[in-house]
C-alpha cells in the first residue's frame, strides 16, 4: 500500500521481498539457502519470512490433487476424536473396501514397524488383507505376529498367503466357547495368558471394526446367528471389536457372550498406546464413531467417504 503522501512505504518493500521469496521457493524450486544467497540474507530469515507469509495469508498454497480432501479430513477426524493419527485414503469405486483399507494399513505399518517389532492382530477381512501384504517386510525385518484372540482358523488364511516367517504366536484356543467357566479357565492358562499379555504389549495392535447386521463378519463367521442381530440391536449394540459389542457412546455392553470369548478385553485394549483400527464403509460409520468415542483405538485408517460420514455425525 502507498503511504498518505503517495510514496511506497517500508511495508510495501517488505511485502515485495516476501513475494519474491515465495516465487523463488514455490515456483522456481530454489532452496532456502539458494534464496538467501540470491537476496543476501540468511536461510533463517528466509524461513521466517515464508512462515510469516503463510500466517498472514499473503502466501496461500493450493494443492490440486485428489489427496487434498483426504488430508483435510485426516486433520478434522484426528481433532474431533483426539486421535494420535488418522490416515484417510481416496475412495476408489469398484474396489473392495476391505482390500483397499488392507493395502492402506499395510503401507502405514511398513513405514513404522522397526526390525524386531511385534505386531498384534485381531481378525476379519481387512486385517487378513493387511497381513497378506506384510509378509515380505515381516520376514525381512524379523517382525513377530501375535493374535489378540483365540480362533486359529480366522488367522491362518492371511498368514498362509503372506508366507509369514516363524515368529508367529497364535492363541491355542477357540474364539468363542460354550461355557463361560471354560473360557475363564483357558484364559488363565499360562500358555494363553502370556500370549494375550504379549499382544497387549506389542509395538502395534491392529483391529477391524464390525457393524451390527446380517452381513457382518461375526455373523458370516458363525459367532453370532442372524437371529441374534436384532436382539443385539435392541440391547444397544452398534458395533464390535474382537467379538465384543459396544453401544453408540462406546460403552462395552454387559452380554453373556463376552464371558465366552477368549481374547484381549476391550477395557484392556483401550489402555494400549498404539491400537490401529482399519475400517470403512458407510454402513460402519456409526460403529466407527462409537469405537473412537470408547477410546478403543488411537489410530484410524479409513477412506474419505467414511471420514466424511464421521464428520457429519452431530457431536
Amino acid at each position: 500500500m502507498r503511504s498518505e503522501n503517495g510514496e511506497w512505504s517500508y511495508a510495501d518493500a517488505d511485502e515485495e521481498i516476501l513475494t519474491r521469496i515465495a516465487w523463488y521457493y514455490y515456483n522456481d524450486g530454489l532452496t532456502q539457502n539458494e534464496i538467501g544467497e540470491k537476496l543476501n540474507m540468511s536461510r533463517i530469515k528466509v524461513s521466517r519470512l515464508l512462515e510469516s507469509g503463510r500466517r498472514s495469508g499473503i502466501i496461500q498454497v493450493r494443492i490440486n490433487s485428489r489427496y487434498q480432501g483426504c488430508l483435510a479430513l485426516e486433520r478434522e477426524v484426528k481433532d474431533r476424536y483426539d486421535l494420535k493419527e488418522a490416515y484417510v485414503v481416496p475412495q476408489l469405486p469398484g474396489r473392495s473396501a476391505s482390500d483397499r483399507l488392507g493395502q492402506a494399513a499395510a503401507q502405514f505399518l511398513m513405514q513404522r514397524l522397526e526390525p524386531g517389532d511385534l505386531l498384534a492382530v485381531g481378525w476379519g477381512e481387512t486385517v487378513s488383507n493387511t497381513i497378506q501384504r506384510l509378509g515380505h517386510i515381516a520376514n525381512e525385518r524379523d517382525i513377530g505376529l501375535v493374535s489378540l484372540t483365540g480362533g486359529v482358523g480366522t488367522y491362518v488364511d492371511g498368514m498362509r498367503t503372506a508366507s509369514w516367517g516363524s515368529s508367529v504366536h497364535l492363541v491355542p484356543a477357540p474364539l468363542v466357547v460354550r461355557d463361560p467357566a471354560v473360557s475363564a479357565n483357558l484364559s488363565h492358562e499360562p500358555a494363553i495368558a502370556n500370549l494375550l499379555d504379549m499382544a497387549l504389549n506389542a509395538s502395534y495392535q491392529l483391529v477391524g471394526i464390525g457393524e451390527i447386521s446380517p452381513s457382518s463378519t461375526v455373523v458370516h463367521s458363525g459367532y453370532v446367528s442372524p437371529d441374534e442381530v436384532e436382539p443385539l440391536r435392541r440391547k444397544g449394540a452398534v458395533g464390535d471389536i474382537l467379538c465384543q459389542f459396544f453401544d453408540d457412546r462406546g460403552n462395552v455392553l454387559d452380554l453373556p457372550l463376552h464371558d465366552r470369548v477368549i481374547g484381549v478385553k476391550l477395557a484392556s485394549l483401550s489402555r494400549a498406546e498404539k491400537v490401529i483400527a482399519a475400517a470403512g464403509g458407510m454402513q460402519k460409520v456409526q460403529a466407527i464413531d462409537a469405537a473412537l468415542r470408547g477410546r478403543f483405538a488411537g489410530i484410524l485408517i479409513t477412506d474419505e467417504t467414511t471420514a466424511a460420514g464421521l464428520m457429519n455425525i452431530k457431536a
